[in-house]
């Protein structure tokens, strides 16, 4: 992308452009060639670098854990096996500080959480041009390569954790019990009359409060790395142009950027972790509140 001329504008755009499969203006199936064909495609087009690339980070994730299992001993451990267990240990200490119920699926759901979306925030730390140019020799438009930038994923993500929480939330307390836990607080009173006139303000409030979780655990992490996608975007942008804005000094300028780059990284890589530790844990702790019963 950097040998073609394109202005910032373009470039930015073409940076953040899914590659997207779905229903052409002629009516075939096909790849949309700019953002207004990928926008026409509706609700139904895939975003298929966004699922590549996360089934692809996925598969890794599990392949590489399998194996050490498989190659486990209880004698030295090698480096491999070292890892493992520190992360393992790290995600049962969190779900053991948060989660004060019984149910043996959401210490592993905590594992493939934190896991995965860190290994899709990683890839943010890939070099902008990189994956994209090759894509574009192979004769793909658009390549984005970090799924969490994709707020298809971080709300798909969100919402089979709110799926969970309402299945839990009825399993535990019953349909009587959640519904009662929505309609009877956090307002309540012993006179029958004023307490049936708080049940439509209380369905209010805690509509609101339901609804806003999956939002919540959406948005945040789409919202902090499609903002550090965009920081890595403009300092290539601001090193193709300081490369052409002086010759003499090009390599001092690019020096500089190279810096600028290497610190941005670094520090997102803690920004890349914090957001997968979070996500991972209001996951238990709203799992944690699906197990309590109200009485």
């Amino acid at each position: 992308m950097a040998s073609e001329s394109i202005t910032s504008t373009e470039y930015i755009k073409h940076h953040l452009q899914n590659l997207t499969f779905g229903k052409l203006p002629d009516g075939s199936l096909g790849l949309a060639q700019d953002p207004e064909q990928a926008k026409a495609m509706g609700f139904w087009a895939l975003n298929l670098d966004t699922l590549g690339f996360a089934f692809l980070l996925g598969i890794l994730f599990l392949y590489f854990f399998s194996r050490v299992a498989k190659k486990a001993t209880i004698h030295v451990p090698g480096g491999s096996q070292n890892f493992v267990e520190w992360i393992i240990e790290f995600i049962d200490n969190s779900v053991r500080g948060s989660f004060s119920g019984r149910n043996p699926m959401v210490a592993p759901l905590a594992l493939t959480i934190f896991i995965w979306i860190f290994l899709m925030n990683l890839m943010d730390l890939v070099p902008v041009d990189y994956l994209p140019v090759v894509a574009h020799a192979l004769g793909l438009p658009f390549l984005k390569v970090v799924p969490t930038t994709d707020p298809n994923a971080t709300f798909g993500m969100s919402i089979a954790v709110f799926i969970l929480v309402i299945y839990y939330s009825i399993k535990v307390k019953g349909v009587g019990g959640f519904a009662g836990e929505l309609a009877l607080q956090p307002f309540s009173s012993d006179n029958p009359v004023i307490k049936t006139l708080f049940i439509p303000i209380n369905l209010f409030l805690e509509g609101v409060n339901l609804i806003a979780k999956p939002i919540s655990l959406s948005l945040r992490l789409f919202g902090n790395m499609y903002a550090g996608e965009m920081i890595f975007i403009l300092l290539a942008i601001m090193g193709g142009s300081w490369a052409a804005a002086s010759v003499g000094s090009s390599s001092i300028l690019f020096g500089s950027q190279v810096l600028l780059s290497l610190g941005w990284a670094i520090f997102h890589i803690l920004i890349i972790t914090l957001q997968a530790f979070i996500f991972m844990t209001l996951t238990i702790v709203y799992l944690d509140m699906a197990h309590q019963e109200h009485h």
